[in-house]
C-alpha cells in the first residue's frame, strides 16, 4: 500500500470540507440550509450575506492550496495549508463558536500529524 494514501485521504477530506463550507457561505448563507447550519435568523443572514461570501471565498483558497499540495505531491503545501486551517479553526472556535475547533481545526490537526508521520520525502541515494 502506498505510504501516502492515508495522509492524502485525510488532506483530501479537509479540502472537501472547505469546498462544502465555501458553498454554504457563498451560495446558501441566507437560505434554509445555511441558516440551519450556522444557526442564523433570516434578518442576520440577509444583512451579513456579503461578509459570508467573503469568508466562503477564503475557505475556497484553503481548499485550493490543499488540492494543489495533493495534485503536485508537495508536502510543504499540504503542511502550510493544513496549518492555515488549524489557525483559522482555533480562531473561529475562540471568536465565533467552540464547535469550530472540532469541525475544522481537529480534522486538520489529524491530517497534519498523518502527513508529518507518513508522508515523508523519499530518501535520496
Amino acid at each position: 500500500m502506498n505510504r501516502r494514501l492515508i495522509p492524502n485521504a485525510a488532506v483530501a477530506l479537509v479540502a472537501i470540507e472547505h469546498v462544502y463550507i465555501l458553498i454554504l457561505e457563498m451560495f446558501f448563507w441566507n437560505k434554509p440550509l445555511g441558516m440551519k447550519t450556522f444557526n442564523l435568523t433570516q434578518e442576520f443572514a440577509d444583512a451579513s450575506q456579503a461578509l459570508a461570501a467573503n469568508q466562503g471565498l477564503y475557505n475556497g483558497f484553503l481548499a485550493a492550496g490543499l488540492f494543489f499540495g495533493l495534485f503536485t505531491g508537495n508536502r510543504t503545501f499540504k503542511l502550510f495549508f493544513l496549518a492555515c486551517v488549524i489557525v483559522a479553526g482555533i480562531f473561529g472556535a475562540a471568536t465565533a463558536a467552540p464547535k469550530i475547533f472540532f469541525t475544522q481545526a481537529l480534522p486538520a490537526i489529524i491530517a497534519l500529524v498523518l502527513v508529518l508521520l507518513m508522508d515523508k520525502p523519499a530518501a535520496r541515494s
